[in-house]
C-alpha cells in the first residue's frame, strides 16, 4: 500500500518578512509534511515581483499576480502593464491574483474596488490565466462581476471562501473551485464546515493564506504551508474519506486549475479510495445511463480510469500488487465488471487464497448479458455485491438508464438482486439521487425484495 500524501498549499504568501529568518527551514516542513507546490500569490506589484522571483528560484513554487483590493485607488494604467508584463514573461505565473471586493475594511472606494477589478479579470481572459479571487463581504457583487466579465471563460477560485453552501454551489456552476483555509478548523466556523460537506472535493482546494489564518492548535500564531496538512484532515473527516484520498484529489484539481506539471493520465486499473482497492477492468457497459458521470469526465477521486486496453489476468494481479491491509477489494471502475466474468472470477480466487474480502460493484444485468444465471459461481469468491436498482418501475428504469433489454432490463435486476440472496452473503441494492427521482420508493421496493438498501449522492463518484 502507498501511503505517501501529496498536498498543494494553494494560496501562501511565503515572501513575507515573517518568513524571512527561516525561510529554508520552513520549506522544509512544508516537504516533511507532504507539501509538494506551493503557489505563491501576490497582493501588489511589490508582493507580485517577490512571488515572481521565489517561482523563478524554486522548482516547486509557482505563482500568481495581481493586486489586492485594499489598493485599488492607488491603480493606475501602468499597473495593469505591470501585471500582464510579469504574467507574460515569467512561464512560473498560473494566475491573475489576489483580485476582487473587500467590503469589510473598505480600505478603497467601492466604485473603484470593482472598476479594478473588472479590469483584471479582462487581463485574466485576454491572457487565458485563471483568477483568484479575494471576496470579503461583498458575494453579491463579486459574483455579478464575474458573471458579467465571463470570467468562467478562464475559470478561477473563490480563496479563503467565506460564502454560503448556496454561493459556493452557485460558483461551481459556473466552474469555479472553492479553496478551503485553516479557518475550518475554527469552532465557531460551523457554515464552512458545511460548505466542505456539501461540495463535491473534486470542486475543492486547499490554501493556507499563510502568515495568515493558521489552523487549530496553531491559531494566533504564524501559519506556513506544512499546517495544510492539518486542514486537509479536516476536510478528510468531513468528507468521510482518508487523507490520502484528499491529498490526491484537491492536489489533482489544483493541477489542473493552474496546468502545473501534467495530472497524470495513465489509466489506472488498481486504485484506492478511503481503504479500499478498486479494480477497473472495463470501460464497457451493458446500460448508459444518463446520470453516469464518464460521460463529462473519466476521473474519480483524483484517479484517471480511461483504459486503453482491457487488462488481463497478470496486468490486473501486478495493478494489485500486495492486498493486505486494505479493507476490501472492489471490483468496479468506470465500467460494468461483470461483463468480464471470468477475470473476475479468476482474480477473486486468487485473492482469496490470501483471505481478501472482495465486493463487486454492479448494474445487476449480468445474467442478461451471460444468457444464464452467474451468481453460482461467484459463490465462495464474492462478499458483498452492490446492485444498482435506481428506479422503482420499469419505465423509470428505461428513461434513466437506457437499458438495451426494454422492459427486462428492471425486471432482470429486480430478479438478479433476489437470486443473489442465495449465493453472496451480503447484497445490496442501490440508487442515485437523481433530482425528481423517488427514493423513499426505491427503497421500499428493495426492502420489499428483501435486500438491505443504500442511496448514493447524485454526481458523487466513488
Amino acid at each position: 500500500m502507498n501511503n505517501d500524501v501529496t498536498l498543494i498549499d494553494s494560496h501562501a504568501h511565503i515572501y513575507e518578512k515573517e518568513f524571512h529568518p527561516d525561510f529554508s527551514e520552513m520549506l522544509q516542513r512544508a516537504g516533511d509534511a507532504g507539501v509538494s507546490h506551493i503557489i505563491a500569490v501576490g497582493a501588489d506589484l511589490e508582493s507580485s515581483r517577490q512571488a515572481c522571483d521565489l517561482a523563478t528560484r524554486y522548482e516547486h513554487i509557482h505563482c500568481a499576480v495581481g493586486i489586492h483590493p485594499h489598493d485599488a485607488c492607488r491603480v493606475t494604467d501602468n499597473c495593469y502593464d505591470v501585471v500582464r508584463e510579469l504574467a507574460t514573461v515569467n512561464t512560473k505565473v498560473v494566475g491573475i491574483g489576489e483580485i476582487g471586493l473587500d467590503f469589510y475594511r473598505d480600505r478603497s472606494p467601492r466604485d473603484i474596488q470593482e472598476a479594478v477589478f473588472r479590469r483584471f479579470v479582462r487581463l485574466a481572459r485576454a491572457l487565458s490565466l485563471p483568477v483568484i479571487i479575494h471576496d470579503r463581504d461583498a458575494h453579491d457583487r463579486v459574483m455579478t462581476i464575474l458573471r458579467e466579465e465571463k470570467a468562467e471563460e478562464v475559470g478561477g477560485v473563490l480563496h479563503c471562501f467565506s460564502g454560503d453552501l448556496a454561493m459556493a454551489r452557485e460558483c461551481v456552476e459556473m466552474g469555479f473551485f472553492i479553496s478551503i483555509p485553516g479557518t475550518v478548523t475554527f469552532p465557531s466556523n460551523e457554515s464552512l464546515r458545511e460548505v466542505v460537506r456539501g461540495i463535491k472535493i473534486e470542486h475543492l482546494l486547499l490554501e493556507t493564506d499563510c502568515p495568515y489564518l493558521s489552523p487549530v492548535p496553531h491559531r494566533g500564531k504564524r501559519n506556513e504551508p506544512a499546517h495544510v496538512r492539518l486542514t486537509a484532515k479536516k476536510v478528510a473527516e468531513l468528507k468521510g474519506l482518508s487523507l490520502y484520498d484528499v491529498g490526491r484529489i484537491t492536489s489533482f484539481n489544483t493541477r489542473r486549475l493552474f496546468g502545473i506539471g501534467t495530472a497524470p493520465q495513465t489509466a489506472r486499473i488498481a486504485y484506492r479510495i478511503r481503504n479500499s482497492l478498486y479494480l477497473n477492468i472495463t470501460n464497457r457497459c451493458s446500460n448508459r445511463c444518463s446520470f453516469c458521470a464518464k460521460f463529462d469526465d473519466f476521473t474519480v477521486k483524483g484517479h484517471y480510469l480511461h483504459l486503453e486496453h482491457e487488462p488481463d489476468f497478470a496486468e490486473v494481479m501486478n495493478a494489485i500488487g500486495d492486498p493486505a491491509g486494505y479493507d476490501e477489494v472492489v471490483f468496479c471502475g468506470y465500467g460494468e465488471p461483470l461483463l468480464r466474468l471470468d477475470l473476475i472470477k479468476e482474480v477473486s480466487a486468487a485473492l482469496k487464497t490470501k483471505g481478501i474480502r472482495i465486493r463487486i460493484n454492479t448494474d445487476g444485468q449480468g445474467n442478461l448479458v451471460h444468457g444464464r444465471n452467474i451468481l453460482p459461481e461467484l459463490a465462495g469468491l464474492i462478499d458483498t455485491i452492490s446492485v444498482s436498482l435506481n428506479a422503482a418501475d420499469a419505465e423509470t428504469y428505461a428513461r434513466l438508464c437506457n437499458t438495451p433489454f426494454g422492459i427486462e432490463g428492471f425486471n432482470g435486476v429486480c430478479t438478479f438482486l433476489i437470486e443473489a440472496k442465495k449465493h453472496i452473503p451480503h447484497v445490496v441494492a442501490t440508487a442515485v439521487t437523481v433530482p425528481g427521482l423517488d427514493i423513499a420508493e426505491i427503497q421500499r421496493l428493495a426492502e420489499s425484495l428483501d435486500v438491505e438498501f443504500r442511496a448514493r449522492e447524485y454526481a458523487e463518484v466513488g
